[in-house]
């Protein structure tokens, strides 16, 4: 079997375990979205990449959910007290070596995925990791400035801070007014991206940030025309429990673009295939969500509620197994 997943950091890493353990079998390929990645202290650091490398790899920080486990921050520390911005994005001791290995090999000409390729070499994390695009395209966040400016009128000045200013220094407090992927016009799907779409049995959403996690691959000119047109089945896992994200500040990002934090919303939001447009043919929710299944399937899409909180191996694997039960794999 051929599966074929869009992924973000954390919740998306986690499901991906559970697809592992139900499917050991399986050819997996994970398109990662590389929209939050960003230059600190001169390094180029691909946070969702590498927190699916680590999660898959072995490598995570279990207690986190990012980062290496056994992490230490001493040059953190050092480069806070010599005054050194950005104080507030924390690079680990043994997270420095994957970025300084990555940026000396960009300096190189190496592309993204084959730097990918190269470091998932040592992890082993099982499936084919490969970013969204090799082109750079970063996720800007549209605020008011928050140190309180203000145009003639006297009306707060709009700026675009970098998404992970936004999700880490203000821990996304400030109201969003909209989110811009900068550098996409100009973007291409890395190679292998549309393929793998294309030639899977079927595509995976998994619960990550539906708008600057698997939102923004789907902005890479290309890979949402491959999603609807693709033969495979298109099933997306809900990443909102009972009203609220189960991880994260998703609903921050669901306000900004003008959506309720619910299940069926984010249904809606991507839509579905069956009726022109959309990208999705299946959607599974939680069990504290059932009532909407009835509105979810008026929509033209399958939809199942199931436990969706991955507590451990085993409950992650069985919402795999949902996951392509709805896709009539399994």
């Amino acid at each position: 079997m051929k599966i074929t997943a869009l992924a973000g950091g954390i919740g998306g890493a986690r499901f991906l375990r559970g697809v592992l353990a139900a499917e050991p079998d399986a050819e997996v390929t994970v398109i990662g979205n590389t929209g939050d990645d960003i230059w600190v202290h001169g390094l180029r650091v691909c946070p969702d990449l590498d927190t699916v490398m680590y999660t898959l790899g072995g490598g995570i920080s279990a207690e986190r959910g990012w980062g290496r486990e056994g992490e230490t921050f001493t040059v953190k520390d050092e480069l806070a007290d010599y005054g050194v911005e950005p104080t507030w994005f924390g690079l680990g001791d043994k997270d420095i070596a994957t970025h300084l290995v990555r940026t000396q090999s960009m300096q190189a000409g190496f592309t993204l995925t084959d730097i990918t390729a190269a470091l998932c070499a040592r992890w082993q994390p099982g499936v084919r990791l490969i970013p969204m695009t090799d082109d750079r395209a970063e996720t800007n966040v549209i605020v008011d400035d928050p140190d309180g400016a203000a145009d003639t009128a006297g009306r707060p000045m709009q700026i675009a801070i970098h998404f992970q200013e936004w999700w880490i220094k203000y821990r996304a407090h400030i109201p969003a007014h909209g989110f811009v992927l900068v550098g996409v016009d100009n973007a291409r799907p890395a190679p292998g991206v549309i393929e793998a779409i294309e030639q899977a049995d079927v595509v995976l959403l998994p619960p990550s940030n539906p708008v600057v996690s698997i939102g923004t691959i789907l902005q890479v000119p290309g890979i949402a025309d491959a999603l609807r047109s693709t033969n495979a089945p298109v099933i997306g896992v809900s990443p909102i429990v009972g009203g609220a994200p189960v991880r994260g500040m998703a609903d921050a990002c669901l306000k900004a673009i003008g959506l309720e934090t619910t299940a069926l919303a984010v249904a809606g939001h991507y839509g579905a295939r069956s009726h022109g447009g959309g990208l999705i043919d299946g959607w599974l929710i939680d069990t504290t969500d059932a009532a909407s299944v009835t509105a979810i399937e008026s929509l033209g899409i399958r939809c199942r509620a199931v436990p969706l909180m991955m507590t451990d191996l085993d409950a992650t694997r069985a919402m795999a197994v949902q996951a392509l039960s709805l896709a009539n794999l399994t």
